[in-house]
């Protein structure tokens, strides 16, 4: 609160202060001055402001060196001063206005900044903003008479040099921010006096003197280092175009006032000094402007801060709002700016654009006698022109800038876009410059290498959310897009702005006229196939108004008829032979020809290109790559179509489901992903729950063109991989609708098991995989107790120990062939009153029907029998995997089972004891389903023919395996001897093998409880011993000790004798740890 508010009181109290101040000029004493002059109210400040500002001025206008310290405070105090009054004594104004700016002159060059303090520099800068803003009313406007010419451009060349020079950010501000104050264009908050135009004309006529120094200073500025901040850049901006607008602005010029100063220019270096904006003047320094911004905006444009872009478009509004006659050589150029920005990643800069190209549009700015239109569609005309040159030279930031103005410009035309297309020059400039940069880079190995999983069985068996067809496709997830490479540039934002150029092109462009002209570069060259199915692709998604972004609404939207027309024609063009069935690989080629006696598919095909695309003698890498993305940008295509007809789309499902369920099937992993998303596609857009409601809905007209395509399987190769994906992503209730079809594939393999067996069964391996899904097998029945389990339980009575051995006595007998007559008798008997019931219920000579899919496995298993032995490893593979399946379906029903088991018994054991170790592993695994399914029918052939040959290899094997190092665990027989430890004891458990076989098996793994083995394949031979302890757990426990025995056993009672094992007393050995793991279970 101020303690002195009278004149007089506060006179009293400063005039002391005043006095010491001009006798004795020190820091001190100003200091007391500005700390007096806090206690002195506003009124009487006013009052007394000349009377305290004389001994400061007095003090600055002394003769002799000055410390920077004391003129620092000698401003500051002044700042304080006006900051707090207003300055109403024009000639106090001007007074003032010298002293702050002769503060910063350099002693010996009075026109070049001092080397002084930062802290001074600023508070001279400080001070001046304070005094044009102190300025009380229009007196400010006597600082822009001609007599102040000198004066006033004394202190711009001061801000400019610290502007441009200085290091402190914050001082570069301030001096930005003065500028602005001396042009009247102040953004402070602060209330300022309001001018007429007159007024601002003589600011203008003023600042046409300084108008190249600052401009060139500013440009400077811009164009410097980008560590000087966002904030300089900004205000660098503002003040180029504040100060151009001012002196260059139309309505200025529109006046006659240029020789109305002259009276005031005396004669001699005044005169001089004053500028008349003439017209000569004007287009003189119009065109240097031109110059100037042209490297403004090259520098700002592609700047990383969205700030300085966001000043960049308010640069362009008040040029092309205040100076677009002036400055009409420039529009050209600010309209390309204004373009450029309109598709910023920002959405404050491309909201303020877009407002502001709206306005321009509707101004319809003219440029040299040039409508509005035609500006635009020649600087489009230029850019696609140089567009290639630009995409191959640039970098990515400048590739974007380059897009976005073309972006731009487009938008700006708006629904014009039709009718400059119309012209065969632009659209053939346009269409061209798209290809060349769309051009993919193909030379990318793993696109090719990645190659499907042929078989889903396991998925299927085991369903998880992952699954295709179950709750993953149910809540439409989609395989990860793979992201496309390009040869020209690689920012996927680069990609994402020719998506947005095609889409308005499509939304604004007439549709038929687009369409047709790149179709006719689709059918051109293969060169430029995937460049124009992408832009075509994207068309048809801007046409439907999808994902676009545009500036106006266009006048007359796309029917639905016009776009089912243009989709039927599209979707038969990408479907065709010549363009879908292309090679993707070596094995596809193989297929498709090579291992048939027909002619290769190019002899299937026409068209110019068609032995560019299938010739083997050309078939590269690169080639295959291509035709790769050709087909994938085909079925994002298809998909995107049906994205745009929705429902509508169903009347075309009859001729694209087929084609892209065939993709889905295909072996190159990038094909199969992109033909699930298309499908996931379709199947939103039509409107299904589910992929699995999709094909059996279109089940129909599937099924009908499978079965004729089996029919000449040899033009039609890819037909399996339809049925194998129906199966795949299908249910239960599809059987009876593709009953026929699994004939016609059995009747198929009959046929062409030479050629074409091997695909074939990848559909029958979808079958069965189908069927062991759709059909689960029941819960095995608990089997009976054994007389050794039972009398292991506690509680046991001397009448069970008894039955024990008796029934132990009786099936010793019967397996030595000692059989009684009383127990033949018995049995003989029994028999007939066990059946009886199920006999006089049947008719002995009517068969029962069996299931669908009991009948097709047992076909299945059928073909398997009769090509198990077949010459190709692959073939046989593939043979068993299929027979595994079937042994899944069949052991529901064993009496059908039993029967084909023992048909196949006898190839089965050629692949396990004569073949390739491949082959082995893979019997090996199917012997063990068969075990687990129908064990004891097996257990005398297991013990007969399988489990010596196994035994003997796992013996011969063993050593090699003790001694061998690390990598031989990435071997063959390795992986052969870990799979077959793995299964045995599961597998002996099943067959419930007997005393002399399970001998044998225990003494075979015991080499590989050696601690010099493998771990796994230690764990896995202990797994061997657990099961078996489930079988015989007294003779295992007996083979473990005789190995090594880690107690000594007493007998119970001194009548008994001792008793010794062969383990006892031995030493810590190589089997000692996993025998001593083993031994715990039993404890």
């Amino acid at each position: 609160m101020a303690i002195f508010d009278t004149p007089k009181e506060a006179f009293g109290a400063l005039r002391p202060i005043c006095v010491r101040i001009t006798k004795e000029q020190t820091v001190n004493n100003v200091q007391s001055l500005q700390s007096q002059l806090q206690k002195v109210g506003d009124a009487a400040l006013q009052e007394l402001q000349e009377y305290v500002l004389f001994p400061l001025r007095f003090a600055l206008r002394t003769p002799g060196l000055k410390q920077d310290r004391f003129v620092q405070s000698v401003v500051e105090c002044i700042n304080f001063i006006i900051s707090r009054t207003c300055v109403q004594n024009q000639q106090l104004l001007h007074d003032l206005f010298s002293d702050l700016s002769l503060c910063l002159s350099s002693p010996g060059n009075h026109g070049k900044l001092a080397i002084t303090s930062e802290e001074l520099k600023m508070a001279v800068v400080q001070g001046l903003t304070a005094l044009l803003h102190s300025a009380y009313g229009d007196i400010v406007l006597s600082l822009y008479q001609p007599e102040m010419l000198p004066t006033q451009g004394f202190v711009i060349s001061l801000l400019l040099a610290i502007a441009e020079h200085e290091k402190s950010r914050q001082l570069q501000i301030l001096a930005l921010k003065c500028l602005l104050v001396l042009i009247l264009q102040c953004d402070c908050p602060d209330t300022h006096c309001s001018f007429d135009n007159n007024d601002l004309v003589h600011v203008g006529d003023s600042f046409a003197s300084f108008l190249p120094g600052i401009t060139l200073g500013m440009t400077r500025v811009i164009s410097g280092d980008v560590k000087q901040g966002h904030l300089v850049t900004t205000y660098a901006i503002k003040v180029w175009y504040k100060v151009v607008s001012l002196v260059m602005a139309d309505d200025q010029l529109s006046k006659n006032h240029h020789d109305k100063k002259m009276f005031c220019a005396e004669q001699g270096k005044l005169a001089e000094l004053v500028i008349c904006r003439k017209p000569e003047w004007m287009k003189s320094t119009a065109s240097k402007l031109d110059v100037l911004l042209q490297k403004l905006c090259s520098c700002t444009a592609g700047n990383s801060h969205w700030k300085v872009r966001l000043e960049l478009v308010e640069l362009v509004h008040h040029l092309l709002s205040k100076c677009n006659k002036s400055l009409k050589q420039s529009i050209g150029q600010l309209l390309e700016v204004l373009v450029g920005l309109v598709g910023d990643e920002r959405p404050e800069v491309q909201t303020r654009c877009s407002q502001v190209l709206r306005n321009v549009s509707e101004q319809c700015v003219v440029c040299e006698n040039k409508a509005f239109t035609d500006v635009l569609s020649e600087n489009l005309h230029a850019l696609t022109t140089a567009l290639p040159r630009l995409m191959r030279t640039l970098d990515d930031q400048s590739k974007l800038t380059s897009l976005g103005l073309l972006l731009g410009y487009l938008k700006l035309l708006g629904h014009k876009v039709s009718v400059v297309l119309n012209s065969t020059v632009h659209l053939g400039r346009l269409s061209k410059a798209l290809m060349q940069i769309l051009e993919m880079d193909v030379t990318d190995v793993r696109i090719v290498e990645e190659r499907r999983l042929t078989s889903e069985a396991e998925a299927l068996q085991h369903p998880t959310p992952s699954l295709p067809g179950s709750d993953h496709l149910r809540k439409w997830g989609k395989p990860a897009m793979q992201r496309k490479y390009f040869r020209y540039f690689n920012d996927e934002r680069v990609f994402a702005l020719l998506q947005q150029i095609c889409r308005v092109l499509g939304y604004y462009g007439s549709l038929y006229l687009l369409v047709d002209h790149f179709m006719e570069l689709y059918q051109e060259s293969v060169v430029y196939r995937k460049q124009a199915a992408l832009v075509i692709n994207e068309l048809l998604l801007g046409g439907a108004g999808l994902d676009v972004d545009v500036l106006h609404e266009r006048e007359t939207p796309v029917s639905t008829d016009d776009f089912k027309a243009t989709v039927t024609s599209i979707i038969e063009e990408y479907t065709s032979t010549t363009n879908w069935h292309l090679v993707t690989s070596i094995e596809s080629e193989y297929e498709t020809g090579v291992n048939t006696n027909q002619p290769k598919f190019q002899g299937f095909t026409r068209g110019s290109h068609s032995s560019y695309l299938y010739s083997s003698q050309s078939l590269t890498v690169h080639t295959m790559n291509s035709n790769i993305w050709q087909i994938c940008i085909q079925l994002e295509g298809i998909g995107h179509f049906a994205c745009v007809l929705n429902k509508e789309f169903r009347l075309l499902l009859m001729t694209s489901l087929y084609p892209v369920i065939e993709k889905v099937g295909d072996e190159t992993l990038l094909v199969s992903q992109t033909a699930t998303r298309t499908l996931v596609d379709l199947c939103q857009a039509c409107g299904y729950d589910s992929l699995q409601e999709l094909i059996n809905q279109n089940s129909d007209y599937l099924v009908n063109t499978i079965s004729l395509n089996l029919r000449r399987l040899s033009q039609h190769p890819h037909t399996p991989r339809v049925i194998s994906v129906m199966f795949s992503y299908s249910d239960a209730s599809l059987l009876p609708l593709v009953d026929d079809v699994v004939q016609d594939v059995l009747l198929s393999l009959d046929h062409y098991y030479d050629e074409r067996a091997q695909l074939i069964f990848t559909v029958l391996h979808s079958l069965m995989t189908a069927l062991a899904h759709w059909f689960p097998p029941e819960d095995p029945v608990q089997k009976t107790e054994k007389p050794q389990d039972k009398a292991c339980r506690s509680g046991i009575t001397a009448e069970e120990i008894q039955c024990f051995f008796q029934e132990y006595r009786k099936q010793k007998h019967l397996a030595e062939g000692d059989v009684e007559d009383f127990d033949l008798d018995k049995t003989e008997c029994e028999i007939p009153d066990q059946l009886e019931s199920d006999i006089s219920c049947d008719h002995p000579d009517m068969k029962k029907e069996l299931p669908a899919h009991i009948q097709i496995s047992k076909d299945v298993m059928e073909r398997c029998i009769h090509l198990l032995p077949d010459k190709s490893i692959k073939l046989r593979l593939k043979v068993l995997d299929v027979l595994e399946l079937c042994v899944t379906v069949l052991q529901s029903h064993v009496n059908e089972l039993l029967p084909m088991v023992h048909r196949v018994w006898g190839p089965l054991v050629q692949r396990l004891t004569n073949d390739d170790p491949l082959v082995v592993l893979r019997a090996f695994k199917v012997l063990c389903k068969l075990g687990d399914t129908c064990g004891e029918f097996l257990r005398s052939r297991v013990s007969k023919d399988i489990l010596p040959k196994v035994t003997r290899s796992l013996v011969n094997q063993a050593p090699v395996s003790g001694k061998a190092g690390p990598i031989y665990s990435h071997t063959l027989s390795y992986k052969l001897q870990l799979a077959v430890l793995q299964g045995l004891g599961t597998f002996c458990e099943k067959l419930d093998l007997g005393e002399t076989d399970l001998d044998m098996v225990a003494s075979t793994c015991l080499p590989y409880l050696s601690s010099r083995q493998p771990l796994k394949l230690q764990e896995a031979a202990c797994s061997v011993f657990y099961h078996l302890t489930e079988v015989d757990p007294d003779a295992i426990w007996l083979i473990l000790n005789e190995l090594y025995c880690p107690d000594a056993y007493k007998p119970p009672h001194s009548s008994l004798p001792p008793f010794q094992l062969t383990g006892m007393g031995k030493q810590r050995n190589e089997f000692t740890d996993n025998v001593l793991r083993l031994l715990q279970g039993f404890r």
